[in-house]
């Protein structure tokens, strides 16, 4: 309890207003509160494609599933074509809708960029709430520390979590996919490279509000720089291909027919014909593709990149932000009347 002193000079007894501590723990309430709406979207998003992806681990794979049991890859195939999946009011079959997270993945990884760029550091700076907080013990880089560290670990335990329920869909189901680039692209870009890219929008976006200070162009500038860096994940790095091909490794394939005494035997090649199978005695199939020894090369390499492009651009923002306090607190020249 305060005692205070009233215009008429009589004390009274009501509490001072309590002054928000600038510590850590202030620090990441204050961008808690001021983005929780950023937050809850970002929330929102980690569940519904979470929630799609254990959909396509359990119930969303069953019509294909039935289709590969009766006549193995070719059933696989039908379904893809027929679209039959229960999903077919969405996007078709389990193979068209399986890829349907990853390309949210990368809707988020853009959004990120744009994100950091605009309501979270160069919409401050405009508005001048970020030099308001640099006036109250808070010190711009601690600022700064707090507007990078918040939202990444958000971003990290989001996108890792996705990264591996994805992983586990793949392992379960991916002898219900059609063979082609589309299993050969997905395989290699969806790793711990994945996490990092997301992490990279964030530190680009932060960079590129501290440089430009508006929010405007700091938005169309992230979102192209997280475009481009998209646009070269999975195959298109200068160390991924070869000069002779511009193709992911071809993934093995582990395929065999299974008889009634249960021997493994080549595929008779019988695709929709009941008949046919029945002559061959053919019960059942197995098929998954096997792991590829490119996987990790690639996916280290890629992250490695990623990750020191990330630290460059964290500690360029805070250069670039020391440079803009050192301006903004240089004295003022006084001139003649």
């Amino acid at each position: 309890m305060t005692t205070l002193i009233d215009n008429a000079g009589n004390t009274t007894g009501r509490p001072a207003a309590r002054r928000t501590l600038p510590g850590p723990d202030g620090l990441v309430w204050t961008v808690l509160r001021l983005h929780r709406t950023a937050l809850w979207v970002w929330t929102a998003y980690v569940v519904i494609t979470a929630g799609l992806l254990l959909w396509l681990w359990g119930p969303g794979a069953s019509a294909a599933q039935k289709a590969f049991d009766v006549f193995g890859y070719s059933g696989a195939q039908d379904n893809a074509y027929q679209g039959s999946a229960p999903v077919i009011l969405i996007g078709g079959s389990f193979d068209s809708f399986f890829y349907e997270p990853s390309s949210l993945i990368g809707i988020a990884s853009c959004a990120i960029a744009v994100f950091a760029a605009g309501p979270l550091i160069a919409r401050e700076l405009e508005l001048g709430t970020a030099q308001l907080a640099w006036t109250q013990s808070v010190s711009p880089a601690r600022w700064l520390a707090a507007k990078l560290a918040v939202p990444a670990v958000f971003v990290g335990v989001g996108t890792g979590l996705i990264v591996v329920l994805y992983r586990l869909v793949w392992n379960a189901h991916n002898h219900l996919l059609v063979a082609g680039i589309g299993p050969r692209s997905f395989y290699f870009s969806i790793g711990p490279a994945t996490v990092a890219t997301a992490l990279f929008g964030l530190a680009v976006g932060v960079l590129a509000a501290l440089v430009l200070r508006r929010t405007l162009p700091a938005l169309v500038v992230a979102g192209v720089v997280q475009l481009l860096a998209g646009a070269l994940r999975g195959n298109n790095w200068p160390f991924q291909h070869s000069p002779f091909s511009r193709l992911q490794p071809e993934l093995p394939v582990y395929s065999k027919a299974i008889t009634s005494s249960g021997a493994k035997v080549s595929d008779p090649g019988c695709y929709l014909s009941q008949k046919c199978l029945d002559r061959h005695d053919i019960t059942g199939f197995t098929r998954t593709y096997l792991h590829s020894p490119d996987y990790w090369p690639r996916q280290l390499a890629e992250t490695g990149i990623l990750i020191a492009l990330t630290a460059l651009a964290v500690v360029g923002a805070f250069l670039v932000l020391r440079r803009y306090q050192a301006r903004t607190h240089q004295p003022k020249k006084e001139t003649a009347a």
